[in-house]
């Protein structure tokens, strides 16, 4: 029992040169483990939706008109209220700080809802030239085929093509029915049988 205890213990520990304490490597086909990160994380799609509803907020009419009403009220109260209950007294201070706060934070934001808008728009004008690529491309083909449609029918006999035959046909079986009759010969047969018996020209 004892030996085979002891070869059990050195497959669970390997002795020499393998054995040695190295760090143990990442496997390359395992995805690596999520980093700490200090910093808070955020999505930036979900970012970039609520900056360009901002920004259009900001360039619309309502937003001015309720800027223009906030800043009345605030200067009235400040000028009409009494003196214990103004908070931001001439030259309004606080008011200046306020709107250059509000300005400093609607600049990214509408600098960042034209950059999506110009990614959005860069994409839209890739796909309208490949688009216009591939439109360009059937209609070279298209035109090809109907070229060759019109090279192969130049050789096939079209229906005016055989009229015209037909009827050059028939002009010339009339002209030699003509001659023929003026010579005394029969051209159809049909027309043998409709003469009476005794004006057949062999018996003359």
């Amino acid at each position: 029992m004892a030996p085979e205890r002891e070869t059990a213990a050195r497959e669970r520990h390997p002795a020499g040169a393998t054995a040695a304490g190295r760090p143990r490597m990442p496997r390359l086909d395992q995805p690596r483990p999520p980093r700490r990160r200090f910093l808070p994380e955020w999505d930036p799609e979900a970012f970039g939706r609520l900056s360009e509803k901002i920004a259009r907020f900001l360039g619309t009419g309502r937003f001015i008109v309720w800027m223009t009403v906030v800043i009345i009220v605030w200067v009235l109260w400040n000028i009409a209220a009494p003196r214990h209950l103004r908070f931001d007294e001439y030259p309004f201070i606080f008011l200046t700080l306020m709107l250059s706060l509000q300005a400093s934070y609607a600049a990214p934001l509408i600098l960042l809802a034209q950059n999506r808008q110009d990614d959005r728009d860069r994409v839209n004008l890739e796909q309208d030239r490949k688009q216009n690529e591939r439109s360009i491309a059937d209609t070279e083909y298209l035109t090809r085929e109907v070229a060759a449609l019109r090279t192969g029918l130049g050789e096939v006999a079209t229906r005016d093509w055989i009229r015209s035959e037909l009827q050059d046909l028939l002009k010339e079986l009339e002209e030699r029915r003509r001659h023929d009759g003026h010579a005394g010969h029969v051209v159809f047969p049909a027309e043998r049988a409709e003469r009476p018996p005794g004006r057949d020209t062999d018996d003359r």
